[in-house]
């Protein structure tokens, strides 16, 4: 395993980590649960990510327990949760000093910690002033609830924002951010946020790098019954696979495993590696029904050394999508 800063922090987090989103609570319950996350700690993984969002807050359940029962020292792991969507009532979803705080507070509790390393702010939230997010999350810190904080699918805009507003009030900044990024889902982190890594020193934990599965093969002929897709409420996750979108994006997909091929790995180690082979991402968040798909995906690291720019070069252009420099206009 390798490691990286988080952004401009001291903070170190292993470049392949592990996430609790679809599979915690849903897919499986606590034991399996706990093999997957031991077979990620084993193979040097440290960082292990969740939201309230989750399962409706079982994920970080199931996640709790799961640290109660393996006893690792805590100062070994780094683990994060999100807050945004935290129930129904009016008060209990989006940035309000008052979600903030007592989402925070309830993630706490449902994970059985004192406190997370990282706390993200899962989505923007155009109803919230900016100002009074940051200041939550600036109380968070203060209270010891939480170490760093960031975002999850933020425009460099918006982002940027909440710097502005954090400098202006001798605040602490976010220092990560959270989106999605893959071989078909890359212009932001790869365009958009270009100028955050060198002015504020922004890291990222990005999610879904097989792209909710259609990198692994397994939607190549059509979509199967036993996956994330078909299950109750990712109704939209099932839609998203037999897209037009999707379905372009299917037709790269043997290609890609002839390259995975030729470096002896399956397709979805690749993609892992893919993602892990740009320097301005912290952590590839991995996701995984068994112990052996965890194992299987940790293998990635021994993909990420054969990627040189010959390779590199041969999956752009595969791809077609690799976003343009900024002009050059000396």
């Amino acid at each position: 395993m390798q490691y990286r800063y988080l952004g401009r922090s001291g903070l170190q987090v292993s470049l392949l980590s592990f996430g609790a989103w679809v599979t915690f609570g849903q897919q499986y319950g606590e034991d399996v649960a706990l093999e997957c996350m031991q077979a990620a700690y084993d193979a040097g993984c440290n960082f292990f990510d969740n939201a309230e969002a989750y399962a409706d807050g079982e994920a970080e359940v199931v996640m709790g327990n799961v640290l109660k029962r393996t006893g690792w020292k805590r100062s070994n792991i780094v683990v994060s949760t999100k807050v945004f969507w935290g129930g129904d009532g009016v008060n209990q979803k989006g940035l309000s000093r008052k979600h903030v705080v007592e989402g925070a507070q309830a993630a706490l509790a449902r994970l059985q910690l004192d406190y997370v390393d990282l706390v993200f702010c899962h989505r923007p939230d155009i109803h919230t002033p900016v100002e009074e997010t940051v200041r939550a999350m600036n109380h968070v810190i203060d209270r010891g609830w939480a170490f760093y904080w960031g975002t999850s699918e933020w425009s460099a805009q918006q982002i940027m924002e909440a710097h502005a507003v954090a400098q202006r009030e001798h605040l602490i900044a976010p220092l990560m951010e959270q989106p999605q990024y893959n071989m078909f889902h890359r212009e932001r982190v790869e365009h958009e946020y270009a100028q955050l890594y060198r002015s504020v020193g922004m890291g990222t934990t990005i999610w879904s790098p097989l792209a909710s599965g259609l990198l692994t093969g397994k939607y190549n002929a059509g979509t199967p019954t036993d996956t994330r897709a078909s299950l109750a409420g990712y109704e939209w996750l099932r839609k998203r696979m037999e897209s037009k979108e999707a379905q372009l994006q299917l037709q790269a997909v043997p290609a890609l495993q002839a390259v995975a091929a030729n470096l002896k790995c399956t397709l979805a180690q690749l993609a892992l590696a893919w993602c892990a082979a740009n320097p301005n991402v912290s952590t590839v968040i991995t996701g995984a029904s068994r112990a052996s798909q965890v194992v299987e995906n940790m293998k990635a690291m021994d993909v990420l050394p054969l990627l040189t720019e010959a390779v590199l070069g041969s999956i752009d252009a595969i791809l077609g999508n690799k976003p343009k420099a900024q002009e050059d206009f000396r």
